[in-house]
């Protein structure tokens, strides 16, 4: 009769070879990771997302009002204009104010309002399909890079700040931060291997709450540091 015992090496091989595949499965000892969120936890973070939108839809009306009075009269002076450091007609004069060649309020007034939308038709049950949230997170991510830009770019090219557009990069990136949050607890945004787990337990424990708020700490700052006391000079 032949040996039909596998060498010992060879069973070792197998068996880390299982392992491995195993171990490569997304197991997540939270079941309830699982599953879709709670509406209620949905609603909460749609209103999030619509209180933060409504505060950047507001800020860009005022700028693009604001850019209308500066293309009427190239002299025009702001409410917001404190100082040299506070003068949100300087930064309405920038080029950096006007990338695509009309005010960047505009596209504020277009993103916000969509935001808007979405964030409401959550809160009353709405599950848009995962297509339409990628676009909407791709799209939306374009334009929390594109505040932030817009930020650098007046803190350390322009150097004059608008109390506008620093409401609206804030605003921004707590529309940004609502929507990926919401987007990763549902699986919209999915992560290989461990991975996945890791970041639905991570956004379920509201532990990106500080994230967030430390880039914003970090934005407070960064403009105090530099200006400090000439913010109010």
């Amino acid at each position: 009769m032949g040996d039909t015992t596998r060498p010992s090496s060879e069973v070792g091989d197998v068996a880390v070879d299982e392992f491995d595949e195993l171990d490569e499965l997304e197991v997540d000892p939270d079941p309830d990771l699982l599953e879709p969120p709670s509406q209620a936890w949905r609603t909460r973070t749609a209103i999030e997302m619509a209180v933060s939108g409504l505060l950047g839809l507001l800020a860009s009306f005022v700028l693009s009002i604001e850019a209308l009075a500066l293309a009427a009269d190239k002299n025009a002076t702001f409410g917001c204009d404190f100082n040299s450091v506070i003068s949100c007609s300087t930064v309405a004069k920038s080029w950096q104010a006007q990338l695509f060649g009309f005010p960047n309020a505009y596209l504020g007034i277009a993103a916000e309002a969509v935001v808007i939308t979405v964030a409401i038709a959550i809160a009353g049950g709405v599950r848009f399909p995962r297509w339409y949230m990628l676009c909407a997170q791709t799209i939306y991510t374009l334009g929390f890079l594109f505040a932030w830009w817009l930020f650098f770019e007046a803190f350390f090219v322009i150097k004059a700040l608008c109390p506008w557009c620093l409401l609206i990069t804030v605003t921004t990136t707590l529309v940004w931060a609502g929507l990926t949050r919401l987007n990763v607890r549902e699986g919209v945004i999915t992560f290989p291997g461990r991975w996945g787990p890791a970041a639905r337990r991570f956004v379920a424990h509201g532990n990106d709450w500080f994230v967030t708020a430390a880039l914003i700490v970090l934005l407070a700052v960064a403009v105090l540091a530099k200006y400090g006391s000439t913010l109010i000079a």
